[in-house]
């Protein structure tokens, strides 16, 4: 494992699921965490196990759905942390599940406001900082939608592929600045969205209900894997990683033995011939 002492790390989604198992596994590795999230109580939480643990972690309720509420979590955060090394963009909601003749239009805004606009909101905010020290690492969740087409998750699909794009897009404008910027894969997770597209039924699709119940059986990817992962990529040792989009079943450890090229891993795309 990666060691992450004197290094502080802001995480958004730092409440529950993905964004939660990722803040503990940086503050496990010596990080002071920002831990980002609307509920109170989940913050509270969070920061409670990793105290417990012997880690160190900052509560900063905020909706990233505000730049104002995004800025001020980053203010308060340098003004207690320290300067931040690390992002990672984790909060995410499923939006509205169904055809989309059928969904409410302003569930499926709200979706791409906290999927999309949050995490363009937490790269705002933070990028400055990183441009000025000429030092940083953003590592930005994809989900279901990345790679394929969602039917009956058009909202949800729609903001996670232009996450991956957004992703490529901010890494060419700081690509001078010493800050690398990727997207993650984090597999299927047993979270609370698991439990909201088994909530849905017949509106998710057989495909996509089986997968949620398999989820909530097996648990889904393990944490520990997921972790692995981030840390690799908030590490020195991905220096030479930037703009990809990476999937947690990808054979990812070849990059860091120098085995693979990067490029590999550019986000997909249609092409010419």
């Amino acid at each position: 494992m990666h060691s992450f002492k004197n290094k502080s790390a802001l995480i958004t989604g730092a409440g529950r699921g993905i964004g939660k198992r990722l803040a503990i596994g940086l503050a496990q590795q010596g990080a002071k965490v920002g831990l980002v999230a609307r509920s109170k109580a989940e913050l509270e939480l969070t920061q409670l196990e990793i105290e417990h643990a012997g880690g160190a972690a900052l509560r900063l309720r905020a909706d990233v759905r505000t730049y104002a509420q995004v800025k001020a979590a980053v203010d308060r955060m340098r003004a207690q942390l320290g300067e931040i090394d690390i992002v990672i963009c984790a909060a995410g909601i499923q939006g509205p599940i169904g055809p989309l003749w059928e969904v409410s239009p302003k569930a499926w805004t709200g979706a791409i406001e906290t999927n999309l606009v949050g995490v363009m909101n937490t790269c705002r905010a933070a990028l400055p900082h990183m441009v000025e020290r000429r030092h940083g690492k953003i590592l930005i969740l994809g989900g279901g939608g990345t790679m394929r087409a969602r039917s009956n998750f058009s909202a949800y699909a729609a903001s996670k592929a232009a996450l991956v794009r957004l992703t490529e897009t901010i890494a060419e404008e700081v690509r001078d600045f010493n800050i690398q910027v990727n997207c993650m894969g984090p597999g299927p997770t047993y979270t609370h969205m698991t439990d909201v597209v088994l909530k849905a039924g017949e509106k998710a699709g057989w495909k996509d209900s089986e997968q949620a119940m398999s989820t909530r059986m097996t648990g889904g990817t393990a944490p520990e894997k997921q972790i692995e992962l981030a840390l690799f990529l908030a590490s020195e040792e991905a220096n030479h990683i930037s703009g990809k989009l990476i999937h947690i079943r990808d054979d990812w450890k070849r990059l860091a033995k120098a085995d693979l090229h990067p490029e590999l891993y550019t986000l997909r795309r249609v092409r010419k011939i």
